[in-house]
């Protein structure tokens, strides 16, 4: 009887090749055809090359596992390591500077943006970088340190650094990064991590600080002009009376 499951495990492969390039369609409006995303974009190469990778690195391989990602990181920018988990339809646009550490895990439907850091800060052995849910979207530049959490729909801002579990549908950003929007429902993509409100909290406050102080100067200075009117009204009744 003929064996069915090497022919399954093919057409799982090519369903899955076909899930990530239609997730660039989905993503980015730039993608104008199949041809263009296969040979020209850096993201589905480095994912192609890490599908390979970590199934090495799970098997055992560990050395050329390394060498495949390695490999990958010399064609696409993107470094990798063959140990992250990476879940389904994960988007990777532009691409260049991207580091994903060995202990990362990441959720379905992720979307990075380029010069993102998914890094750890411990050299101590064990879960060191960090987990993002599903449908989590990370800005340009942004650094996410440590075994933290992200959580389902979060959005980190461009540039931002977190170093401390961030909330499901919660949009954070800053140095450090904080929460400046609680969680959105609406399900809508946001491109570079972008929320209806990026103020920084502390931002705000300083600037409140800084009107509040203006005021009072303000005040000071109309109660000096007060007395200093008083004061020569006074010499002048006295000038009188003399």
């Amino acid at each position: 009887m003929l064996d069915k499951a090497p022919f399954i495990a093919v057409i799982s492969l090519f369903s899955r090749i076909q899930e990530e390039i239609a997730v660039v369609f989905e993503r980015d409006p730039a993608a104008r055809n199949t041809w263009e995303v296969i040979t020209c974009y850096p993201g589905f190469h480095a994912m192609m090359t890490h599908r390979l990778a970590h199934a090495l690195w799970g098997a055992g391989a560990k050395w050329l596992a390394r060498f495949v990602s390695h490999f990958g990181r010399w064609a696409t920018g993107i470094e990798i390591h063959p140990g992250a988990t990476i879940g389904r339809r994960f988007f990777i646009d532009h691409g260049m500077g991207v580091v994903i550490g060995e202990t990362a895990e990441i959720g379905d439907d992720c979307t990075l943006y380029h010069g993102v850091t998914l890094g750890g800060t411990s050299w101590n052995k064990g879960k060191r970088h960090p987990t993002l849910g599903k449908g989590v979207v990370i800005g340009a530049g942004a650094k996410v340190l440590g075994p933290i959490t992200v959580g389902d729909q979060a959005k980190i801002g461009s540039n931002a650094v977190v170093v401390k579990d961030v909330p499901p549908g919660a949009t954070a950003v800053g140095i450090p990064a904080r929460v400046v929007q609680a969680a959105d429902t609406n399900g809508r993509f946001a491109a570079y991590a972008v929320g209806r409100d990026e103020n920084d909290p502390l931002t705000g406050a300083i600037n409140e600080l800084i009107n509040h102080s203006g005021d009072t100067d303000k005040r000071i200075e109309e109660l000096t002009a007060a007395m200093e009117q008083l004061s020569q009204m006074l010499l002048a009744q006295e000038k009188k009376r003399a």
